[in-house]
């Protein structure tokens, strides 16, 4: 039986650094987390703390300086770009706060695209994709294309297209920062039923309003990772 708070991805030891000239930048301190099925977690951090480079790192976009990051178990270090291109189709869903659908396709369509780049026919791709808008209760607009959907429906077809390939973990990058307060309600429930139905889902956010939905939070300041708040935090 499968473990229901299985570890899904982890940091281990892992530190990102960029060179200017002769200046080396710390984004990330040395870090170890772990992300687990069935558990929602806040990133919490003001902007430029190194949030997005662990989300970065977390969905295999960019490589480490140092450390090992691990998606299911197995370590990324080392694999080409194609490689690690295979495993954020196959493993991570992206979820981000302008949702980027492409605006000439209808909300079904948009949810297809991940399908039909693994290879999937058109017919197996829509009924999946017409399944996932199911859970998200978007199944009345699956026709709409983009610019007639509210921000609020826009984000629930982008959670869509992210959970369609059933991917492991759900990466979500300040997802509620263009949606009205009722909106961010209802996002943020649908994130979390996904993670009570074993989804691991990380929400990268400076809105404290999503504390209440969430089953961990940890805090990044100045790149380093703590799961104890600043006083600004709080």
């Amino acid at each position: 039986m499968e473990d229901e708070h299985a570890i899904v991805a982890e940091l281990i030891g892992v530190r990102k650094e960029y060179r200017t000239g002769d200046t080396t930048i710390t984004a990330l301190d040395t870090t170890s987390v772990q992300f687990r099925r069935s558990q929602l977690t806040l990133i919490i951090g003001p902007s430029g703390s190194g949030k997005t480079t662990l989300l970065s790192l977390l969905g295999c976009v960019i490589y480490s300086s140092t450390g090992d990051v691990r998606i299911n178990g197995a370590s990324v270090r080392g694999l080409s770009q194609n490689a690690l291109a295979s495993i954020r189709l196959r493993n991570i869903g992206f979820v981000f706060q302008n949702f980027n659908l492409l605006a000439p396709l209808s909300a079904l369509e948009n949810v297809m695209q991940p399908l039909l780049l693994m290879g999937e026919s058109k017919r197996h791709a829509r009924d999946r994709a017409s399944h996932a808008l199911e859970k998200v209760g978007m199944t009345s607009r699956m026709t709409n294309l983009p610019r007639a959907l509210s921000g609020g429906q826009q984000q629930r077809v982008a959670i869509a297209r992210a959970l369609v390939t059933e991917p492991s973990i759900l990466l979500c990058d300040e997802p509620t920062a263009s949606l009205d307060a009722a909106s961010v309600g209802i996002v943020m429930n649908e994130l979390k039923e996904l993670s009570r139905a074993g989804k691991a889902v990380a929400v990268v956010t400076h809105d404290p309003r999503l504390k209440p939905f969430a089953d961990r939070i940890i805090y990044v300041h100045n790149g380093v990772v703590s799961d104890v708040p600043e006083e600004d935090d709080l």
